[in-house]
């Protein structure tokens, strides 16, 4: 089964994107991003193509990254390094191995702003970590009346990197550090007050206005359209060089932590983590 379900509407000139992994709750994890890429690729170079719609399967939008996968691939990781150091196995067999259970994609979350295309996301079910960052990187939200989002990183050991870099750029500056430090959920009411989602509706019309505003965009020149979404982003392209020259460290730094495994073993294991930092 498909990790990403990807259907084209030729007659309306949109595409679905549906994050397919409902027993994960669509954690970024399996194929999930090596297939998103192949779709967007196909996506972004058919010119039948105006839009694209992300959401997601089942009773979520995105759980954000596998903590589970994430969790026993750091188990499989110590234990080869176990291995190596024993000298049952070499360096290269350790490196090799260690690859062969390595993510099939890098994980990224800037996929959709970039993109020239407009993307709307369709918010169905709780959207929390990555999944939130898929949600902002997209040009329009709106939401599911039982949906919520979060950012809970700092509850695992991981700063929200994305979050971090772009929320206080959404929603006021103040709304924006409450919720990146204290990692509470966002209720879907307030982030509609604060101007993060554009409208919240009830779940069974979630689809239909979806694709109804992205027939309104696709019914207007499409050169026209991108080069709208291109000057209204800017700002963002170009201060995104020395965001991520001053952010991509300190992120490395948390993530070469021993929090990270202790987060994902924590959570994993339902238990409160021992911070060691």
């Amino acid at each position: 089964m498909a990790d990403v379900v990807y259907e084209k509407n030729v007659e309306g000139h949109y595409a679905v994107f549906t994050l397919n992994r409902p027993d994960r709750l669509n954690a970024i994890g399996g194929r999930l991003m090596a297939e998103m890429l192949e779709a967007l690729d196909d996506f972004t170079n058919d010119p039948e193509m105006r839009v694209g719609i992300l959401t997601g399967a089942g009773r979520a939008f995105c759980a954000g990254a596998d903590m589970r996968e994430g969790a026993d691939r750091d188990a499989a990781t110590k234990a080869l390094a176990a291995r190596r150091d024993s000298g049952e196995i070499s360096e290269d067999e350790y490196k090799a191995e260690v690859a062969a259970i390595a993510p099939s994609a890098p994980v990224k979350f800037d996929l959709f702003s970039p993109n020239p295309k407009p993307f709307i996301a369709a918010i169905n079910g709780l959207a929390v970590g990555g999944g939130m960052h898929f949600v902002m990187d997209c040009d329009i939200r709106i939401a599911s009346s039982e949906s919520y989002l979060g950012l809970p990183e700092p509850k695992r050991g991981i700063a929200a990197s994305y979050g971090s870099q772009y929320l206080g750029r959404m929603i006021a500056p103040g709304e924006a550090m409450f919720y990146l430090l204290t990692a509470e959920n966002i209720p879907i009411d307030e982030a509609h007050r604060v101007g993060l989602v554009h409208e919240v509706l009830e779940p069974e019309k979630l689809m239909e206005r979806a694709v109804e505003i992205a027939e309104l965009i696709a019914q207007n020149a499409p050169l026209a359209v991108r080069a709208s979404k291109a000057m209204a982003l800017f700002q963002r392209r170009n201060d995104e060089d020395d965001l991520k020259e001053y952010s991509n460290p300190i992120s490395a730094e948390v993530m070469a932590s021993e929090d990270v495994v202790e987060g994902r073993r924590a959570f994993v294991e339902k238990r409160p983590p021992n911070w060691t930092s």
